[in-house]
């Protein structure tokens, strides 16, 4: 059982802790087959402008901190990187691997069962949290999610983009995010001020291109509806012995898998 790391947590900095110390164990005492490296996790204050900057740029259905949470002042992300079998299983099987099927199932409900149980905690002394779905809370028609983790991961500067659309933190893009929006004041991370994408920064990588089995993803953009049809395969092959596993993930296994390949000054816009 997790120890409640929260023990008068009166500070900004102290209840940062104490959310970053619950992620970490909720990760490290997972009960899954799948093994995970260390967790990150960031935060944004609620009414940063970045949120409606990612209203103009993906959706203008993206949800607010507010319409979440009324009273909302935090919002918590965190990355749950998947291990090094993992990825390289995926990247050298020729189609996509039970591991990586497997993992995105899991991690999932980890991070589902991570949000329920920071809420009961953070309930504990007072303080409301709510979060979305850790995945299938997108719309059939557009593929656009009214909460997207990855944006949000970046709004509460846990890394950058890449031109595979992935964002890459200092661990990598080969994982998962969750996030959770809270009414408690929370000291907001510092967004990278770097280019972690190889091809972002010289143009000197574009094995996420080259691995996309669907020709989906390509320097101009993602077809995010050829993208996902491919994803559908894999889960009709994986769905009787995982649960549902809509995901690829190959372009997620080249350089920027497990760390930045390099950073630079002049950052790339989201």
């Amino acid at each position: 059982m997790l120890q409640d790391p929260i023990a008068h947590s009166s500070t900004e900095a102290s209840l940062a802790d104490s959310i970053r110390l619950f992620v970490e164990q909720a990760v490290a005492r997972a009960h899954t087959s799948t093994r995970y490296r260390t967790p990150l996790v960031g935060f944004a204050v609620a009414d940063d402008p970045a949120w409606n900057v990612i209203r103009d740029r993906v959706t203008a259905e993206h949800l607010l901190p507010t319409d979440i949470l009324p009273g909302a002042q935090s919002v918590v992300a965190f990355f749950v990187p998947f291990s090094y079998r993992v990825v390289t299983e995926n990247k050298r099987h020729f189609y996509v691997s039970p591991e990586w099927a497997q993992a995105y199932v899991e991690t999932n409900a980890l991070i589902e069962d991570t949000c329920r149980g920071m809420e009961g905690m953070l309930a504990k002394r007072g303080i409301k949290a709510a979060h979305q779905p850790p995945t299938h809370n997108f719309n059939p028609e557009t593929l656009r999610s009214p909460w997207c983790h990855k944006s949000v991961g970046y709004v509460c500067g846990l890394g950058e983009w890449g031109l595979h659309r992935m964002l890459i933190t200092e661990r990598g893009c080969a994982g998962r995010f969750g996030s959770l929006v809270v009414d408690a004041a929370i000291r907001p991370t510092p967004r990278p001020d770097t280019i972690w994408c190889s091809f972002y920064r010289d143009g000197t990588c574009m094995e996420c291109v080259k691995r996309c089995p669907a020709r989906a993803l390509t320097m101009s953009g993602l077809d995010k509806e050829l993208c996902y049809r491919v994803c559908k395969e894999v889960d009709f092959l994986y769905r009787n012995q995982f649960g549902e596993a809509d995901v690829c993930g190959k372009c997620a296994t080249g350089p920027c898998a497990f760390r930045p390949p390099g950073a630079s000054k002049n950052k790339h816009s989201a």
